[in-house]
């Protein structure tokens, strides 16, 4: 069962469109008491509050829902009608209170919308539980009385999850798993090339995730950068030496401070942006699922205010054979929500362009993570060979020394301290 809000909670009435906001407590009684249920409720008279008290529906924890462009928010159902987003303890008036912030979270273009086509109590739509106290308490009411203004949004949401749920089972019907596996395995096994964004179309269950999908230019999709970047020295090496230690994916998070007034975000440290390590036979490129994983992070550092935080994603490729040099690429990148009239698309992966800043030491932060990364790895199946040639006259070791130079402190007393870390290394085959 439901629990009460807290003692000061943030109350949100923005987004809830004219028509579809809730009634406060005392219209909703004055609505009641002199209409009764003989007369006929209009389309703003039924709200959370007639259902909770007629008994559709009750108050609890978690059993509020809303599904758009593949993201899921979760909310509670209070004792008095109110919604509390799980994410951020935030309490909203009206479904369409809740669902409009929610939606502008994931796509910032999006004005409004009906709360009651877009939110699910215990799976079902909000809506259904309207139409059935019609039915219930005004048989012969007129259904344009609810459906008014509803319609607008059936395949703007959650659609997309049943279209996903047939395309999963008509696929289970169509081929057997385990040959689908091995040719999954083949094709990765093999070189890959990325594709274009505009060859993607809709969501597919049936697509490879780790179909690689090449970055787009903000100028490209008629854009601009919408905040600026500022990445540290320190923070390169540390996330360049840790992708030079593995076989495997590295999944991190970079960050630091945001200026709101200049824009400008300063990567300092080891929180929030995510780092991937790019595959070895194809250029630093997104999969597919790294496209919904940025999203998913874009709109989690975002949701408790609306304050706009950005969030990057960074693919590091310390082992790809393109390279020049020994120098590893690095590739900031960010996700532009699909346009709003094609909501099952996928989000638009575009590089972001930063300004590398030399820091003029390394700090002590930055050492103890390389020692224990170290230490992680040392005993590790997936740890990188560094007696191997990377190229005929330079080894794994001496390329991981020279990539990092580039990252350097001005300092260079900060050479012997690296040469320690160095030896580490070998001590660990």
């Amino acid at each position: 069962m439901g629990s009460e809000p807290p003692s000061s909670p943030q109350v949100v009435e923005e987004g809830a469109d004219e028509e579809d906001e809730e009634l406060s407590g005392a219209e909703d009684a004055d609505l009641r008491s002199s209409s009764g249920r003989g007369s006929l409720l209009t389309r703003r008279g039924i709200t959370l509050r007639v259902l909770l008290k007629d008994g559709l529906v009750e108050p609890g924890d978690g059993v509020l829902s809303i599904h758009y462009l593949g993201k899921k928010f979760v909310g509670d159902l209070l004792n008095d009608g109110k919604i509390r987003w799980v994410e951020t303890g935030q309490i909203f008036n009206s479904p369409s209170a809740w669902a409009t912030h929610c939606k502008r979270l994931v796509n910032p273009a999006k004005k409004s919308g009906c709360g009651w086509a877009s939110v699910r109590y215990r799976g079902q739509k909000l809506v259904q539980y309207k139409t059935t106290w019609l039915h219930k308490y005004q048989p012969s009411a007129d259904m344009s009385l609810i459906s008014e203004g509803e319609d607008d949004e059936m395949g703007d949401d959650d659609e997309e999850e049943g279209k996903t749920t047939m395309l999963v089972e008509d696929k289970n019907k169509k081929s057997k798993p385990e040959l689908h596996d091995i040719s999954l395995m083949q094709r990765r096994d093999r070189e890959r090339i990325p594709v274009r964004y505009c060859t993607l179309g809709t969501r597919d269950a049936s697509r490879d995730p780790h179909t690689l999908v090449e970055l787009s230019a903000f100028s490209a999709i008629n854009r601009f950068q919408p905040f600026n970047v500022a990445v540290s020295s320190n923070v390169l090496l540390l996330m360049d030496f840790h992708c030079h230690l593995t076989s495997s994916e590295v999944v991190g998070y970079l960050g630091g401070r945001w200026d709101t007034n200049t824009q400008l975000l300063t990567v300092l440290r080891a929180f929030p942006c995510r780092t991937r390590l790019a595959d070895k036979d194809a250029a630093p490129a997104v999969e597919e699922e790294d496209i919904d994983s940025q999203m998913d992070h874009q709109l989690r550092l975002q949701g408790s205010s609306n304050g706009f935080q950005p969030c990057l994603g960074i693919i590091c490729g310390p082992y790809y054979h393109g390279n020049q040099g020994v120098a590893s690429t690095i590739t900031p990148f960010w996700v532009v929500p699909p346009p709003e009239q094609r909501p099952n698309d996928y989000g638009i992966p575009v590089a972001v362009e930063v300004t590398y800043v030399q820091d003029n030491f390394l700090t002590t932060d930055v050492l103890n993570e390389m020692m224990l990364l170290v230490e992680f790895y040392r005993s590790a199946p997936d740890l990188v060979q560094f007696s191997q040639m990377w190229s005929p006259n330079t080894s794994i070791l001496d390329k991981i020394k020279a990539s990092l130079s580039g990252h350097a402190p001005k300092d260079q007393a900060y050479a012997q301290i690296l040469e320690h870390v160095y030896n580490q290394l070998r001590n660990t085959q």
